[in-house]
């Protein structure tokens, strides 16, 4: 072979090394995960349930939160003041235009773990031998917390509302793994997910606009040049 065919071979060579490529695709994942943030809300939820809130319908509520900290606290303070809403009761912004004040603490919003196995742990034997461990049958669980307690007043006469009291509950999700296959879930969180994620028979489908627009209020309609956003599109009104 000349000289001149094996520079060619070699820059045929260096032309596939170079067209060669890969490609790799990003994750991330959040700093918590969706399982730990399910189980909690499923616990602050059981823990809401027991309380009965049909005492305020009627009544100004002024939801007071200063003493309450844990984890997830905007959920558990929109929770009751949702609840307060759908059993009749209005939501005051401050305290000197409600009738009542609730105030609520919590005693623990939070999640544990617990992890267990049947079969061999690692073994470390003499002359640097080492039997690995085996894992037959897995299970772990993690467990959520909720414990939230709730005392009402009334704002212009302080006389206490009832004794109030503490609503405790939790939630669970166990994994099971038998000889590598798995997992087996079963526990609260799955049961939320079984029923709450399914989309039922004649159940109305609503989706979102892939545009979006407003319209604007009673007292600025009749404004002159109002400009109105509809997506890409934007148009004058006289």
């Amino acid at each position: 072979m000349n000289p001149t065919m094996k520079t060619c071979g070699r820059c045929f060579v260096l032309v596939l090394m170079l067209l060669v490529g890969c490609t790799t695709a990003r994750q991330s994942n959040t700093a918590r995960t969706a399982r730990e943030q399910l189980l909690i809300s499923n616990a602050v939820d059981q823990a809401l349930s027991k309380i009965d809130f049909a005492a305020f319908q009627g009544s100004k509520v002024f939801v007071d939160d200063k003493y309450l900290e844990c984890s997830d606290k905007g959920y558990v303070v929109g929770s009751i003041r949702h609840r307060l809403m759908v059993n009749g009761a209005t939501i005051a912004a401050k305290p000197e235009e409600a009738d009542v004040a609730l105030e609520m603490r919590s005693g623990g919003v939070g999640t544990d773990n617990a992890d267990s196995y049947v079969g061999m742990p690692q073994i470390v034997l003499p002359g640097m031998l080492t039997l690995p461990e085996v894992k037959l049958i897995t299970h772990t669980r993690q467990t959520a917390l909720a414990k939230i307690g709730l005392v009402a007043f009334d704002t212009k006469t302080h006389e206490l509302l009832g004794a109030g009291g503490v609503s405790s509950s939790e939630a669970d999700d166990s994994n099971l793994f038998v000889f590598g296959v798995g997992p087996f879930q079963s526990g609260t969180a799955r049961e939320e997910l079984n029923s709450t994620t399914p989309r039922r028979m004649n159940q109305p489908n609503q989706p979102l606009p892939t545009t979006v627009a407003f319209n604007a209020t009673s007292e600025s309609s009749d404004r002159p040049e109002r400009l109105q956003l509809t997506g890409d599109e934007r148009t004058s009104k006289e």
